[in-house]
């Protein structure tokens, strides 16, 4: 194996890259960026034909022509760089056997899945390279998680991980848990997967048992338990919380910080890139640009200011060769932030805004179409008393209804109330007035493959 393979250079290079200055990680970002679509070029079908006409010499990365999901699996069999690899044996023969999750694809690929709830399901291989920087960038970027846990305490009460994502498929965080299970017996004993879809009074149960120290899962669970540990049902101490999968809003950091009083990080990332950003001490989300390529595009895919919130943005991986993912469509929406982070590093940073999908489009006075934030619109309905859960579905330009979960010891027809009418004075408010909100007798619902719960589902 090559020393520039290995995890102890994969290491270095990051700690090193870490506190260099910006140029010299877009000096490295290029340079990787060349590799890559050398090799895209050279070994994988697809972008051979994807890239004729392009110039040999790629000196801005917006020369290349982007992708999105649908055409990249439309493509499968010719995407990939491995010729052993066919999506109808990958299908057939590993991702239908579930005791296979976290096992190696022809003993040589880490195979992770999306959840396939904005669309068909993706099913992305990671080389042995990317699987190093997935590792390494999740635990030392901007600034290493151990440096926010009480190493003392931690080392009294023991490391215990629980993980609470969606189980019964290969899905991408659960994959990843159950591959580190799978290579480190002594983290395997020490780190239990609990699926989301499970009962509530099951999950609770089973955390009780096992008191972790360190939990990771969706923004939407571990508010869940928040509530759960406010009610004297969950018993847990946690010395970190980590979250990903879902945007966390500014009131569920507020209420998870006040029950379970511990660091709490966000990471952003997907499956295509799993470790895409890490959120610093300054609640910054820093791109790990040395591995990953972050553009904030409009709705044509041209780069928007600095400054300035994204129609859309679109991703590379610098690290996976097996499956090149380049300039590829994610559909979120972000702001790249000018300024130096106050932390001190000089990776890029920026602030997570939501799923393209997210936002609602509706009809104003002028029968103009008005765009409604997901986070706006969140804040609004949570910091209604009694609210603990909610989704919004939009129906049609003037018709969305609102599924809530009401704390105990509020009466549901009155919140349902008050969050119909604080949601209409805040239509109001943007020239939304004609739009007709219904309050659905429904819980919030989770997706049932990933269960995920998405907070506004967009018409």
């Amino acid at each position: 194996m090559k020393l520039s393979n290995t995890l102890i250079w994969t290491l270095a290079d990051s700690l090193v890259t870490a506190h260099s200055t910006s140029q010299h990680i877009g000096a490295v970002q290029h340079r990787r960026l060349t590799d890559l679509v050398r090799h895209a070029r050279t070994s994988s079908p697809f972008y051979r034909h994807h890239y004729q006409g392009v110039s040999q010499n790629i000196e801005n990365i917006a020369q290349l022509p982007s992708v999105d999901k649908a055409t990249l699996m439309g493509s499968f069999d010719d995407w990939v760089a491995d010729p052993e690899v066919r999506l109808k044996d990958l299908k057939m023969n590993f991702l239908n056997d579930l005791d296979r999750v976290g096992d190696l694809y022809l003993g040589r690929y880490m195979v992770m899945t999306t959840s396939g709830t904005t669309g068909e399901p993706a099913i992305l291989l990671q080389d042995d390279q990317s699987w190093k920087v997935i590792n390494v960038m999740g635990r030392t970027r901007p600034q290493a998680i151990v440096t926010r846990i009480n190493l003392v305490q931690l080392a009294r009460r023991g490391m215990r991980t629980a993980a609470l994502f969606a189980t019964g498929g290969h899905y991408g965080a659960a994959a990843i848990t159950e591959r580190v299970r799978r290579v480190s017996p002594l983290i395997a004993e020490r780190t239990r997967v609990i699926s989301v879809l499970r009962p509530i009074n099951e999950i609770v149960a089973e955390l009780n048992s096992f008191t972790p120290t360190l939990i990771s899962g969706y923004p939407s669970i571990i508010s869940l338990l928040a509530e759960e540990q406010r009610a004297g049902r969950l018993r847990i101490e946690p010395l970190h919380i980590l979250c990903a999968g879902e945007l966390l809003t500014p009131f569920a950091r507020h209420e998870i910080n006040k029950v379970f009083n511990c660091p709490l990080t966000e990471g952003y990332a997907a499956t295509e890139v799993p470790a895409l950003a890490m959120q610093c001490t300054e609640n910054r989300f820093h791109v790990n640009a040395d591995w990953y390529v972050l553009e904030a595009v409009d709705e044509n895919h041209r780069p928007v200011p600095m400054g300035v919130e994204s129609a859309t943005v679109l991703v590379t991986n610098l690290a996976n060769r097996v499956q090149p993912i380049i300039r590829y469509d994610l559909g979120d929406r972000v702001t790249l932030l000018p300024d130096k982070c106050s932390c001190g590093s000089a990776l890029p940073s920026l602030f997570v805004e939501g799923r393209t999908n997210e936002v609602l489009r509706l009809e104003g006075t002028d029968e103009q179409q008005v765009s409604i934030l997901p986070l706006a619109l969140g804040s609004v309905i949570e910091e209604t008393p009694g609210v603990h859960r909610f989704q919004v579905v939009g129906h049609n330009p003037r018709e969305i209804s609102i599924r809530l979960d009401v704390e105990a010891e509020f009466e549901k027809p009155r919140v349902e109330h008050e969050v119909s009418k604080r949601v209409k004075e805040y239509f109001d408010s943007l020239g939304v007035s004609a739009v007709k909100i219904i309050q659905d007798p429904a819980p919030p619902a989770q997706d049932h493959g990933s269960g995920k719960l998405r907070q506004v589902i967009g018409g």
